[in-house]
């Protein structure tokens, strides 16, 4: 067994690779997002050139390039594996379940607890078109790069040293801190800790971070256009009372998360006995 210092180093390095690769992949992203809309918001040239960037980090994190003394290392950090179709279908599965519950519960805290909406109201100036490829984009930045920081880099070196519950849930509350950008307002920062946990307990069963890629694609995807969006324009029970549209949202909630739950149950008892294919090059 390893000391415990021997552990609070891996998690210290970590946490440390984690959000450098966080930093640079939101940091390139947001400075062209920034530029683009500032010099040329009708053309959405941002989105083209943070493809082959996004493309470039992923390749590079997984092994390629130089120094080629690192890249096993690289390759086995970002832990690309591939899976079976059936995994990846039950993955997909359990995952999407998943975002639905936590699309409730985000919805039912709002209603609960004042906070500000994450879409500011301004822009809404910029052209339609623009704001949909930015979403799009979006939706690939943060599920690629924060896969590869938090279920690659920083969780797989933690189920070394913990057992994979331990691991999942160190790996969720990093995941869940990160986005403290967005406001020190505990029901957001519950639902990114359980979404950590949804994404983390599928690399962690897969041993991969393919799985949870289209997954987390989807989550943003459905919370930048059908969650985020109307956050503004949502009332605290306290105020106006309770509406069925209030208790549907619990029972989606509810319901939602039990099917998750049996949907992983599913697929931790297939993948218990797995190995990992090869790597994806």
């Amino acid at each position: 067994m390893h000391s415990t210092s021997h552990r609070i180093a891996t998690i210290a390095w970590g946490a440390l690779w984690a959000l450098l690769i966080l930093a640079f992949a939101q940091g390139v992203w947001g400075a062209l997002l920034v530029t683009n809309l500032k010099i040329s918001p009708s053309v959405p040239w941002a989105v083209v050139v943070m493809a082959p960037v996004l493309w470039a980090m992923w390749q590079y994190l997984g092994g390629r390039w130089w120094p080629r003394r690192t890249a096993a290392t690289r390759r086995c950090l970002l832990r690309a594996n591939r899976v079976s179709q059936r995994t990846m279908a039950w993955s997909l599965l359990a995952g999407a379940l998943a975002v639905v519950a936590l699309a409730g519960y985000w919805i039912v805290f709002f209603d609960l607890v004042k906070m500000p909406p994450n879409v500011r109201p301004e822009m809404t100036k910029y052209p339609k078109l623009t704001l949909i490829l930015f979403g799009i984009m979006a939706s690939f930045v943060s599920p690629f790069s924060e896969e590869a920081a938090f279920r690659g880099y920083f969780q797989g070196p933690l189920e070394g040293e913990f057992r994979g519950v331990t691991a999942v849930a160190i790996s969720s509350v990093l995941f869940s801190l990160a986005h403290l950008t967005q406001g020190l307002y505990w029901p957001k920062l519950l639902v990114y800790l359980l979404a950590g946990l949804v994404f983390g307990t599928i690399a962690f069963l897969t041993q991969s971070t393919w799985p949870a890629v289209p997954v987390h694609i989807l989550a943003d995807m459905s919370f930048f256009a059908l969650v985020w969006p109307f956050d503004a324009a949502r009332r605290l029970i306290w105020d106006v009372g309770a509406d069925a549209w209030f208790y549907l949202h619990v029972a989606q909630a509810v319901i939602f998360s039990v099917l998750a739950i049996l949907a992983f149950r599913r697929l931790a008892a297939m993948t218990r006995m797995a190995a990992p294919e090869s790597s994806i090059p």
